[in-house]
């Protein structure tokens, strides 16, 4: 099975893992703080918190920004659950916004229509690894006093229109670090700002509340710490990071080879009257982190099922989150909230893509979705 996503370790990565694992820091040491700075350093911003999950990073992002019982933050329907649940863990109700058709990002004119006198900030999701229309988003923030979130999970080496890193582009941009991302630690994700007085609140939140971790405790000689808040235990290990800062070196050549695939893709499925991959605006430069085309929708499934029973690991990227029962039943969610989600989630399709593969390999993909389209009633 050629799976739709997968991580890459080689034997740098090995060694310097096992070196952290022979020192003197398992976790809460000075690795973490090297990859920190060398995630803020790639993209372009002042600080960055790592924590255990892109999930732990969105909900460190609330906590900064203050959301209360009460607020609603607007995100978008089509993408991961967590970009919602970290509205709901703080007491807040999410609001869907629809998508554009072509790209799947976020429409600000929907936003606009969503927003009330509860609404506290906007949760822009990159998805698919392209940057969301922020100079719109930002415009609507400042008009309305909103705080502007990026869901950068999928989009960690993309640029907007205008060359802006994506990461760099909101209030506070978070990233994951899953095995299917494009560089991973395993588990593990960061929150990116360039306001001091965010990150150190998200430090603290990653530390149980506590305003000292052990490693400033060692190198102050004082055992004295104080839990000033409420927090939780989203630390990340040197193990972890150590790991994350030998694949950052290998970003840049991850990045390409998933480009040249997806330029591989779009060569093959040009003009074909079924297969319509999404739109990539304009002097943006996209990360590929999903290849996800449109099919017709009545062929879905059984498109579905023919590639897969041929070993390629496609996969659908996402049931909208408002489908799910706990939505539906906590927020009287539904069918016709956000019809153009709704609509195209029942033709998308994600085909593999990974640095792993081989360009035969996406080629051999491509017209085996082709041949199994054909003979579809």
């Amino acid at each position: 099975m050629i799976p739709y996503g997968k991580h890459i370790i080689d034997e740098d990565d090995i060694s310097e893992v096992v070196k952290v694992l022979r020192g003197d820091w398992l976790t809460t040491g000075p690795i973490v703080t090297d990859f920190e700075h060398g995630v803020a350093k790639y993209i372009g911003v002042n600080e960055a918190v790592a924590v255990s999950s892109g999930t732990a990073a969105l909900h460190a992002a609330m906590h900064a920004l203050e959301i209360k019982p009460g607020d609603e933050v607007i995100v978008s329907p089509l993408t991961f659950a967590a970009s919602a649940n970290c509205i709901v863990y703080m007491g807040a109700t999410p609001i869907f916004a629809d998508i554009h058709p072509d790209t799947l990002l976020i429409d600000p004119e929907s936003v606009i229509h969503k927003i009330s006198k509860k609404t506290r900030a906007i949760i822009a999701v990159d998805f698919a690894g392209q940057t969301c229309d922020y100079v719109a988003l930002k415009t609507i923030c400042e008009e309305h006093n909103l705080k502007l979130v990026g869901d950068c999970c999928h989009s960690i080496g993309a640029k907007d229109e205008h060359g802006n890193s994506a990461g760099s582009l909101a209030d506070i941009s978070v990233l994951s670090f899953h095995p299917v991302k494009h560089i991973t630690t395993g588990e593990g994700g960061m929150a990116l700002t360039d306001e001091p007085e965010l990150a150190k609140r998200m430090r603290s939140f990653r530390n149980h509340g506590i305003n000292m971790d052990a490693s400033a405790r060692s190198e102050k000689c004082t055992w004295v710490y104080e839990m000033q808040e409420l927090g939780y235990n989203y630390r990340i290990t040197d193990i972890q990071c150590a790991l994350g800062l030998s694949q950052l070196k290998k970003l840049n050549n991850f990045l390409k080879i998933r480009r040249q695939h997806a330029a591989k893709y779009k060569t093959l499925f040009l003009n074909h009257h079924e297969i319509k991959p999404l739109i990539t605006k304009k002097d943006a430069l996209h990360a590929f982190h999903l290849y996800i085309v449109k099919v017709p929708a009545h062929k879905r499934k059984a498109a579905f099922e023919g590639m897969r029973n041929q070993g390629f690991g496609v996969n659908v990227h996402y049931i909208p989150v408002h489908y799910h029962p706990y939505y539906m039943e906590n927020f009287n969610t539904g069918p016709g909230l956000c019809p153009v989600a709704e609509e195209v989630y029942e033709g998308i399709m994600t085909l593999p893509l990974h640095p792993g593969m081989t360009e035969r390999q996406v080629d051999s993909c491509a017209k085996g979705l082709d041949a199994i389209l054909k003979t579809c009633p």
